[in-house]
């Protein structure tokens, strides 16, 4: 619309001054419209006069498009208020052209990170600052307040290429202190209740799985778990307070049944509110008491008998114990390593679920031949078997090996170990048998034997902990 303009509250508004210049200017056109056609009607060059104004009025229309595209409405750059674009690209370009596939996108690394700063306002700004100058994204954080200062908690996503030691150095310029930094997964992306949740879960369903819930929420530590009085020698173990105890990079917590579990990370203390959580944990453990799930797969061997496999607690210990009768001096001096007449004390200790996991062979009539232990030992895993001298030389011992590995694959361990003497061919044949990578220790004729669970068995064994039954055939 040329001859009205729009008030501020919308309505038209006339301008006469315009109309009369825009008036003026349609009779100028007239006159010169006129002057023109005399002049090509009548003179003697109107032809090529006409021609010439021709491409006079084609040259200024395309003058006139080239300067309307390259001085357009648009606010100039400087104008918009917009920060410069991180990769560089000018504000002109096209979205097309701008737009970067996620494919092409630079890889990135999570880290866990820890640092302990000033608790002060705007302590927490400067490290986010200053890992944003890294192009550090910061997934998550927890803070642990600390009678002096706090100590902050990141899962963050950073470029491939930035060092852990580049952004150390970024979070000390930026105030913080006793700075800790490791690798994250996956899963370390659940937000902390949900993996508090999920750990409760999991011990509540199995006895067993409190070490590893343990491990598994407070990062890497050494857990060990000791009884209330020495297997072997019946004397007292050391104990700890009702309430635990947190001493710097340790903590005792009273174990359900008198023992004491500790916990230890040399690199990091704990703070109160990792204290608290897993006191929280050890008293849900202790409140719901011994447990191990209820199911079992039978198995039939060469022979053709059928066995059954499943979990042992303590409430095998007199059929464990009436297994040790039937079994000869050797066998049992092979499996503890120590006079036979103290093998009935280490029971209690070994049918534990507070310090591993126990399957039991029991044939058709109920008889236990066969115990395998997967024991918990600090940063490591053991591996103990005893087969009844009747049923061996049958596969038990080799099935037994097998689902035990499996259960130590599944509970993220890294290595198992078995002791045993360098004259024991079963065991060194069973071991080989797994297909892992092994590492042999002798020492005065006790043989070490490692296997790195950095491969999966090349034996497919079935989930055991999923309560399904299942029948196979034993392999001799």
């Amino acid at each position: 619309m040329s001859d009205v303009t729009r008030a501020k509250h919308g309505r038209p508004v006339h301008h006469w001054r315009r109309d009369v210049v825009e008036l003026a200017a349609l009779f100028t056109a007239v006159a010169v419209a006129d002057a023109v056609a005399n002049l090509i009607g009548h003179g003697p060059d109107g032809t090529a006069l006409l021609i010439i104004s021709a491409v006079v009025l084609v040259a200024t229309a395309g003058f006139h498009t080239w300067w309307a595209r390259r001085h357009g409405h648009a606010p100039p750059a400087d104008d918009t208020g917009a920060r410069p674009l991180a990769d560089g690209r000018r504000a002109g370009t096209s979205e097309e052209s701008a737009a970067v596939p996620e494919s092409l996108a630079g890889a990135t690394t999570l880290w866990r990170m820890r640092t302990t700063v000033k608790d002060a306002p705007g302590s927490l700004a400067a490290l986010c600052s200053a890992l944003a100058q890294q192009r550090v994204d910061i997934l998550s954080l927890q803070t642990h307040p600390l009678a002096e200062g706090t100590v902050d908690e990141f899962l963050l996503r950073a470029p491939a290429e930035l060092a852990a030691s580049e952004m150390t150095r970024a979070v000390s310029l930026a105030g913080g202190t006793e700075t800790w930094t490791e690798r994250a997964d996956a899963h370390d992306l659940v937000d902390a209740p949900t993996r508090v949740l999920g750990l409760a879960t999991r011990t509540a369903l199995d006895a067993a799985e409190l070490p590893l819930a343990l491990r598994q929420l407070l990062g890497r530590c050494t857990i060990r778990s000791l009884p209330a009085k020495s297997p072997g020698s019946g004397r007292a173990e050391q104990s700890a307070p009702v309430e635990g105890a947190l001493e710097g990079t340790v903590m005792r917590l009273r174990a359900p049944e008198g023992g004491v579990i500790t916990v230890e990370r040399p690199y990091l203390p704990f703070t109160p509110t990792e204290f608290a959580r897993a006191r929280a944990l050890v008293e849900l453990d202790a409140r719901l008491g011994p447990r191990i799930p209820r199911s079992q797969d039978v198995l039939t061997l060469p022979e053709g008998n059928a066995i059954s496999l499943r979990r042992a607690d303590a409430s095998d210990v007199e059929a464990a114990k009436a297994m040790h009768e039937r079994c000869s001096p050797r066998t049992l001096s092979m499996r503890y390593h120590g006079p036979v007449g103290d093998a009935d004390r280490y029971l209690n200790h070994l049918l534990s679920p507070r310090f591993g996991r126990t399957l039991a062979v029991q044939t058709a009539s109920g008889r236990i031949v066969g115990l395998g232990h997967l024991l918990w030992d600090g940063d490591e895993t053991e591996i103990a078997l005893l087969v009844e001298d009747d049923w061996q030389r049958r596969g038990i011992g080799g099935e037994l090996l097998g689902r035990l590995v499996t259960m130590a694959v599944e509970a993220s361990c890294e290595s198992v170990y078995v002791v045993t003497q360098s004259s024991n061919t079963g065991m060194v044949a069973a071991m080989r048998g797994l297909g892992l990578p092994l590492d042999y220790q002798i020492e005065e004729g006790t043989l070490v034997i490692t296997a790195r669970l950095d491969a999966t068995p090349v034996t497919s064994r079935l989930p055991y902990d999923e309560g399904q039954r299942g029948e196979r055939v034993v392999r001799d």
